[in-house]
């Protein structure tokens, strides 16, 4: 990871609320001035309802997963939402939490009993066409499902919601350009249905056409020869606050917990511990306060269960001045890519 990189992933200013109690602001001024904007301006994403059928995936550590197709057949489609701050030159928003869910093919949802043009189908339970991902430093999260399908008084969509320190921050749906849902229903997957015959455009749709900023909610969508199906994306603003938004404790899904080091502070070596859920790929960083990397610890696939790793100036932590650094912990495995920051100290 690039000094840049880290800086949005572990915040700027933020740092400050995972420093010691000694650390001098100048290391924190420091390390505001190394993240500058970028310049630009972005628009406010339309909020708009969470729908009849809105899910809680929050309860479950299964719901942190980048594919939601559970089996569900349909065209493929790979969705990135991009998350920036209208309230800071458009930069992008690390550590946010993206849920998102929308219908099958033949337009069921999961969770609640839904009537369609199949009758009748008990959903109650079931996550299908539903996750969560957390934002990478690029302020971005995909997601693997299909091609959502129609329902009747709806047109093609998909909802989602961006949280901040779990707090939630934007409600609004996904809308496809008309031509492409036309094309889409023409296949033969999703013939059976057929075209929308109740909403026949986005601007005709209850949701979208009651607002005058219904283009910021259409994704941009490409063929993908590979898949045989699309690669969607949409850029999301949301009005988070200038300060505080690094300040963001990553959500880590479930995926593993990062307790503190010990002893700390110390002076020859000291301990890291932490526990996985599942296999993952594991990678543990040693930032100094300015943000630049000292130390690439550890990098390899564990398995589930729990860990430690040791810190030693002697050997793999020669490098270390008496001071204080920042170790990441980043995971990554098939529900996703997550990471973690604590501070440590070191002293002669």
């Amino acid at each position: 990871m690039e000094r840049k990189e880290f800086l949005k992933a572990a915040g700027t200013l933020g740092l400050a609320s995972l420093l010691p109690f000694q650390t001098t602001q100048a290391a924190v001024s420091a390390l505001a001035k190394a993240e500058l904007a970028d310049g630009g301006g972005c628009v406010l994403i339309p909020q708009e309802t969470d729908g009849p059928y809105p899910l809680d995936l929050s309860k479950s550590a299964a719901s942190f997963r980048k594919d939601v197709t559970e089996g569900k057949t349909g065209l493929p489609l790979n969705l990135t939402l991009t998350i920036v701050n209208v309230n800071n030159n458009c930069n992008p928003i690390p550590n946010a939490r993206v849920d998102i869910w929308h219908c099958d093919k033949d337009g069921y949802y999961s969770g609640y009993n839904n009537m369609g043009y199949l009758g009748t189908q008990n959903n109650v339970g079931k996550t299908f066409c539903s996750g969560i991902q957390m934002t990478d430093s690029n302020g971005q999260v995909q997601f693997t499902t299909i091609y959502p399908g129609w329902y009747s008084g709806r047109i093609t969509h998909i909802h989602f919601q961006v949280f901040l320190n779990s707090v939630l921050k934007a409600t609004s749906q996904l809308a496809f350009p008309d031509s492409l849902n036309n094309t889409v229903y023409q296949t033969p997957l999703y013939a059976a249905h057929g075209q929308n015959s109740s909403v026949t455009s986005n601007s005709r749709d209850m949701v979208f056409s009651d607002s005058s900023n219904t283009q910021y909610e259409i994704a941009t969508a490409i063929a993908n020869a590979a898949t045989g199906g699309y690669d969607a994306s949409l850029t999301v603003g949301v009005a988070a606050p200038t300060t505080g938004v690094i300040n963001l404790e990553p959500e880590t899904g479930g995926q593993f917990i990062l307790q503190s080091n010990y002893p700390n502070p110390f002076s020859s070596a000291t301990t890291i511990p932490f526990m996985l859920t599942n296999p993952s790929t594991v990678m543990i960083e040693v930032y100094d306060m300015a943000g630049r990397k000292v130390i690439e610890l550890f990098r390899q696939i564990m398995g589930a269960g729990e860990h430690t790793i040791v810190l030693d100036r002697q050997s793999n932590g020669a490098l270390l001045a008496e001071g204080n650094y920042v170790y990441q912990l980043t995971v990554e495995n098939a529900n996703g890519f997550f990471r973690q920051c604590k501070v440590l100290s070191v002293m002669q």
